[in-house]
């Protein structure tokens, strides 16, 4: 049995005085691997992950660890507790419209003096002193921002805080009605071969505000930089968004199943010893994320939606099907929908009913096979 540890992070406060605050599981390794970092339900409606690392909790357990692993389940309190009648909201902030996991941090301007101030130095050295750096930096905007911060903000970079510790980061969310699907980073495309996913988006070294970004923009922008300096180095640093399938659905027997995936990818990088966990030969496929498009509705409607998950759609096959019942008697009842490419369908809106202009579909083009 691993040393195993938990503590209640004060992130907030409600206007009642109310403290709001996130559960962190810690489990002990050997200090012989890399240390882990896994968030779930970032978003309100995106509740599958807190029941993926319930799993893991219960499977690590009984592992031996060489890194150690820190596990936040309900990552943002006010999120999953926004409720509107039976639907959980809780993907943007209600005060400032802001995207949850669009508010963490990254500061690029210092990473050419970063390297030129250390070009000689030894990796040990350079991943100490870059990791206390980022470190600083959230510390710095916590405890000394004069004219004070968001609720979300001030929850991003608490977990941000956590995150920057570890070498691994894995947050978990859930898509509306989704496949599972992975967003990785271009360079780390042969780690998304150990997830018993079948979806990969591959994303560049850009930022956008997101956790996975955030911890894995600057390790690459250093990597690019020292390679400006003839040193090729490698940080041994991963960050990768792992999709679960649906929001607002809990599945323990499902979130086993993702939990082993996981435990998989982890093995794979000596987290855990042994070898019991191993990928499925399972077909996955790929597309880089300019190719991730977004169909939007091209009317107004009641949508039954045709195109399956994860089965390729030649083009001009139906996507989905708009029912119009105001034109029955004078004009088109149905409406059928469809791409003049080939694309591999991954998630679609929630709702049958949709407004023009829908964000309807996301789909892989030009897609190819790990």
């Amino acid at each position: 049995m691993n040393q195993f540890s938990k503590q209640l992070l004060t992130v907030g406060e409600m206007a009642s005085g109310v403290s709001l605050t996130v559960p962190v599981y810690r489990l002990k390794g050997n200090g012989q691997g890399p240390s882990v970092y896994i968030q779930a339900n970032i978003h309100g409606a995106e509740v599958q992950g807190n029941a993926v690392i319930y799993q893991l909790l219960e499977l690590l357990q009984q592992e031996t660890l060489s890194g150690d692993i820190t596990l936040v389940p309900y990552a943002n309190p006010i999120a999953s507790n926004h409720k509107n009648g039976e639907y959980t909201l809780g993907r943007f902030d209600p005060i400032t419209g802001v995207n949850w996991n669009r508010m963490y941090h990254f500061d690029d301007s210092f990473i050419t003096d970063f390297s030129l101030r250390h070009a000689n130095s030894n990796i040990a050295d350079i991943k100490s002193e870059f990791k206390q750096l980022m470190l600083d930096s959230i510390a710095d905007k916590l405890d000394h921002n004069n004219y004070g911060l968001t609720t979300g903000c001030r929850i991003a970079y608490q977990l941000q805080q956590m995150a920057h510790q570890a070498d691994i980061v894995l947050d978990l969310h859930t898509g509306p009605i989704s496949s599972k699907h992975l967003y990785c980073p271009e360079i780390l495309k042969n780690s998304a071969s150990y997830f018993n996913v079948p979806h990969t988006i591959l994303i560049p070294n850009s930022f956008d505000g997101a956790m996975d970004e955030a911890t894995f923009c600057p390790w690459w922008s250093l990597t690019d930089a020292y390679h400006k300096l003839g040193r090729a180095l490698n940080f041994e640093k991963e960050s990768l968004t792992v999709e679960l399938g649906s929001q607002e659905l809990i599945d323990l027997d499902e979130a086993l199943i993702d939990a082993q995936s996981i435990l998989c990818y982890l093995q794979h990088k000596n987290v855990l010893l042994g070898n019991k966990y191993q990928p499925q030969n399972i077909s996955r496929y790929a597309c880089y994320l300019k190719d991730y498009k977004v169909y939007y509705s091209p009317m107004g409607g009641m949508v039954d939606y045709l195109a399956e998950f994860g089965k390729p759609l030649a083009a001009g096959e139906p996507l989905a099907r708009i029912l119009r019942m105001d034109n029955y008697g004078d004009g088109n009842a149905l409406h059928y929908l469809t791409l003049d490419e080939d694309s591999l369908p991954i998630l679609h809106f929630a709702s049958a009913s949709v407004h023009q202009g829908t964000q309807l579909y996301k789909l892989f083009t030009n897609y190819f096979t790990l």
